[in-house]
């Protein structure tokens, strides 16, 4: 048994009093005391509010001290009202806390007629509020469709907290649709609801607080939440109600000695800390131990899969480098990179021995990966396995299978496609030579992992821009053999931080070379008064014989992006700047077989230019394709930019990308996209993106198995995630059943709370 699995069976009965409570609450958990009490009994909730926490994850007393305030008021840094003066004349945002002494809504609806018929004025229609601190009044004031939600989120002499850019009129300060948090309930306000128990009470006034000093923490809730009287300020209330009652109930998860080399707070001591700050150096001291958990505890998960992965046995062994892999090398055309080079030596290594590789191979757009992949499947064919090359689309299958079909069916190789869309006859012919055996390569979408598919020797499994599948996909590609080999192919460069993060358990061959006969794409951002002469340009490439993308990020109009649609932009060219061109279109609501005859044709050369969503972001192969225009380019994240830009440049012939900018791009985006202009480097690309999108969006982090991160960043939290990446790894290769006793509260942690991650983990 792997090392997961073996402390999942030893403790499955001690341990199951204790692990975390399910979304909906069975009657076990409600029954529950301590940190796995149901919210709903806590005081201050009841079953309206409960349900209403239940929406957002948070179902037990344990759930609520893991909601984490999204920032903080230092109320040491506000600003008094008598102050503004310098932040209204440099046009810097405050942050100012008042008492709410009058509000008002003025004008008329801009949605009302008038008598006439006359819809009232924009400008004419506000929402004022006055607050008031110890210096000064400061006027707050909403327009138009925003007093809809201001105009009743308001009670007289409740202290609220707001942040905007001052405008000073006269002597009179003034903030402009500032957002705004609530800070305590007023004074005349009941905070019962009719069918709720009242929300506990501070020690301490709440007016006090914000009036004397100190850090507030400020929550996140939704809509659903406020309107069952769960807004920032009763977050505050009921986490505070829940560490005078549990707070000693707070288990520690680390070692002792872990804590001491680090100078950690205790964890109960951090919880409470990053709700209930003293100071700001508490908060950064609780924040950095809490993050320091986040990235210990996925990080023991990807130390033990990685261990668990290494000592699985598998009686595939590609020992012998046959005739088929050398006569492949012999033919190719063109001399390999070193890159190429050395992934297919560690890839030759790994497969060597009776442990099945698990790897990934980032190659940038244009590194050469398929041509390893089909060398890794030929070793697997030359030692008597199967291989299973499975891409994300059939547009990228069938151009893959036509491809390998083309390099090694002269060398004896049969290979196979297996699609969604084959008729009954030839699936079923498919699928015999599968199972035969007869078929030595089998290229196909999710119609390879379905029921029914059965290989007769799967040696190699090879996942095509991986991060398309999910955990389950890819694991059910696997479960196709016994114990094959794994080979994961990605295209979009992965930062070193979000690497180890998401595929730390993963052995990784990077692709850092070109080929020699690549010349690099020009890339430049242009702006709508450059529109003629782009298409002019456009001209020139198609009458000199080659041919271009047009490549939109919507289907369908939507008046809320306000951007021109593929379908649109289709007929306009059609008759406009590209009239006389043959054009195509290809977006990915569109039947398979429509996509694949749009594509076929593209290829062949039957259509100049081609108008299409972001459906050939990953793939396509068109050699003759020479350029790329990308409209609304500042829509899209920089590594889908430089994805793109990838469908170009894949011929001799000198390649160019246009990003065309919305006229109303912000002056920072505009250099956001200069950047990518300056540069063809995938992993500077990635970098910048990462940062500017952060790491949940960035990648497909959420298939990956792992827990979320709820505080701790990869980005900007990389030497604690290093420190805790290095902590984990040691530990398990030291004890890797945790049965230390001075490891016992990792043991136990681990156990309770990552038990509902454990599953998956292993799959991954």
């Amino acid at each position: 048994r792997d090392s997961v699995g073996a402390m999942k069976t030893a403790d499955e009965t001690a341990a199951a009093p204790t692990a975390t409570a399910p979304a909906t609450a069975s009657p076990a958990a409600e029954r529950a005391t301590g940190l796995e009490m149901s919210l709903m009994y806590l005081k201050g909730v009841g079953p309206r509010r409960a349900a209403a926490l239940e929406e957002v994850g948070l179902v037990t007393v344990a759930d609520l001290l893991r909601h984490y305030p999204r920032r903080y008021l230092d109320r040491t840094t506000t600003v008094r009202i008598r102050d503004l003066d310098e932040a209204a004349e440099t046009g810097q945002s405050v942050t100012v806390i008042g008492q709410v002494r009058t509000f008002s809504t003025v004008g008329r609806p801009p949605w009302l007629k008038g008598p006439k018929g006359e819809s009232a004025a924009k400008g004419g229609y506000r929402f004022v509020l006055a607050l008031e601190d110890e210096t000064g009044r400061l006027d707050c004031v909403w327009f138009a469709q925003a007093v809809r939600y201001v105009g009743h989120a308001f009670q007289i002499g409740e202290w609220v907290a707001v942040h905007g850019v001052p405008r000073k009129f006269g002597r009179q300060f003034s903030l402009t649709h500032p957002e705004f948090d609530k800070l305590s309930f007023s004074p005349a306000e009941s905070a019962d609801e009719a069918d709720e128990p009242p929300l506990p009470d501070a020690e301490q006034t709440e007016a006090e607080l914000f009036n004397t000093g100190g850090v507030v923490a400020l929550y996140p809730t939704t809509d659903k939440l406020r309107k069952v009287g769960l807004d920032s300020r009763a977050f505050r209330r009921l986490i505070r109600s829940a560490l005078d009652r549990f707070g000693g109930e707070v288990p520690e998860t680390l070692s002792a000695e872990l804590i001491e080399r680090y100078g950690m707070p205790g964890h109960s001591a951090a919880l409470a800390s990053i709700h209930l700050p003293r100071t700001t150096a508490e908060l950064d001291d609780a924040r950095d131990r809490l993050k320091f958990d986040e990235f210990f505890f996925l990080q023991l998960l990807l130390a033990l899969r990685h261990r668990a992965a290494s000592m699985e046995t598998s009686t595939v062994r590609l020992s012998e480098v046959g005739e088929r892999f050398r006569a492949l090398h012999e033919s190719l055309p063109y001399e390999l990179t070193n890159a190429q080079k050395r992934v297919i030596r560690e890839i030759r290594t790994a497969t060597l021995g009776g442990h099945p590789m698990n790897r990934m191979v980032q190659g940038d757009v244009g590194s050469g990966k398929t041509i390893v992949a089909l060398f890794a499947m030929l070793l697997a064919v030359d030692n008597g396995y199967q291989a299973a090359f499975m891409a994300p689309t059939e547009i990228l299958a069938e151009q893959h299978y036509l491809n390998i079909r083309r390099m090694v069916e002269p060398l004896g190789v049969k290979v196979e496609l297996l699609v969604g869309k084959q008729r009954k006859k030839a699936r079923a012919a498919v699928l015999a030579a599968v199972e035969s055996g007869a078929a030595q390569i089998v290229v196909g979408t999710h119609a390879l992992i379905q029921e029914g598919v059965t290989f007769g020797k799967l040696g190699m499994a090879i996942v095509d821009e991986q991060h398309r599948f999910g955990v389950v996909q890819r694991a059910q590609l696997k479960s196709k053999g016994d114990s094959p080999h794994v080979l994961v192919m990605t295209a979009t460069p992965i930062p070193r931080t979000l690497s180890m993060t998401v595929y730390g358990d993963l052995d990784t061959s990077i692709l850092d070379e070109l080929p020699a006969n690549r010349k690099p794409i020009r890339t430049a951002v242009r702006r709508e008064n450059d529109r003629a002469e782009v298409y002019q340009f456009m001209r020139d490439e198609l009458d000199s014989g080659r041919q271009a993308y047009i490549v939109y990020p919507l289907v369908e109009t939507s008046e809320k992006l306000d951007l021109k649609a593929a379908t649109e932009a289709f007929d306009q060219l059609r008759e406009g700047e590209l009239s006389g061109y043959r054009l195509g279109l290809i977006h990915g609501k569109m039947d398979a077989w429509e996509k694949d005859d749009v594509m076929s044709d593209f290829k062949a050369r039957k259509l100049h230019a081609l108008v299409a969503t972001t459906v050939i972001e990953v793939g396509i192969d068109v050699p003759n394709a020479s350029l790329m225009l990308i409209e609304h380019a500042g829509r899209f994240g920089l590594s889908q930019l430089h994805q793109l830009r990838g469908r170009v440049g894949r011929g001799a012939a000198q390649s160019t990308c246009i990003l065309m900018a919305d006229p109303k791009l912000s002056l920072d985006g505009y250099h956001r996209l200069k950047t990518l202009s300056e540069t063809t480097d995938g992993f500077a690309i990635a970098e910048a993106d990462l940062r500017l999108r952060g790491p949940g969006d960035f990648f497909g982090v959420r298939q990956s198995g792992l827990p979320d991160l709820k505080l701790a960043n990869p980005v900007t939290d990389e030497a604690i995630l290093t420190a805790a990446r290095a902590e984990a790894f040691e530990l398990v290769e030291r004890d890797p059943q945790l049965r230390d006793p001075a490891n016992q509260p990792i043991r136990e942690h681990f156990l309770r709370a990552g038990r509902r991650d454990l599953g998956m983990a292993e799959i991954a």
